[in-house]
């Protein structure tokens, strides 16, 4: 450690500040993308959330071209920093002339943005693509969950698969009981987003 402080110590000025540049940068996007892959439902971009849940292809779209929007955003700068932070490191001996390492550098950032930008796109494309339609629900066979009370008296909940991923939604009956997983069939859709299920 003491080796690599006097090597740091050493260091022009300016060779410092991008060092420090991309060394920050990198330890944030690190962060950034763990955080984004472990909740992959809902991908922080930095000042808003965008929720893939999508009841319909239309809502997904606009939430696709919402969130392109939204990433426009303070992660962003660490982007654009991790870009320019590494191309000044990268190139200081390379590129003798100072200013024109600056421009080289800020260039490169303005890339790192748009590739980062496109990566994030594609990666809510594949996000809604998963999206489902509820009423794609009726007709099927699917889990009881939760315990669904007798003649529409309460909610219980039922898991349904789509698309390879399982749902778990609200439902009700108008008949008796139905216990934990007992298999239902789902008659309609009511209230937009729960089913009334029937013993299968």
């Amino acid at each position: 450690m003491h080796m690599l402080s006097e090597w740091f110590n050493q260091l022009d000025p300016t060779l410092k500040l991008f060092w420090g540049i991309a060394i920050f940068a990198s330890i944030v996007v690190l962060i950034q993308t763990t955080m984004s892959f472990i909740g992959m439902g809902d991908v922080d971009t930095g000042d808003v959330d965008v929720d893939f849940d999508a009841d319909t292809d239309a809502d997904a779209d606009s939430m696709d071209h919402a969130g392109a929007m939204h990433l426009l955003s303070i992660r962003n700068v660490f982007y654009f920093l991790l870009g320019f932070g590494w191309t000044g490191v990268s190139f200081w001996n390379t590129i003798p002339n100072r200013i024109t390492l600056y421009v080289v550098a800020v260039l490169i950032g303005c890339v790192f943005v748009f590739i980062f930008l496109f990566l994030f796109r594609q990666m809510m494309k594949l996000q809604s693509n998963g999206a489902f339609d509820i009423n794609d629900s009726v007709g099927r066979v699917c889990d009881v969950y939760l315990r669904i009370p007798a003649n529409k008296q309460g909610l219980g909940k039922v898991q349904i698969s789509f698309n390879g991923s399982v749902q778990e939604l609200d439902a009700r009956t108008g008949g008796g009981q139905i216990p934990s997983g007992a298999k239902v069939r789902v008659l309609r859709v009511v209230d937009k987003n729960v089913l009334e299920v029937e013993p299968a």
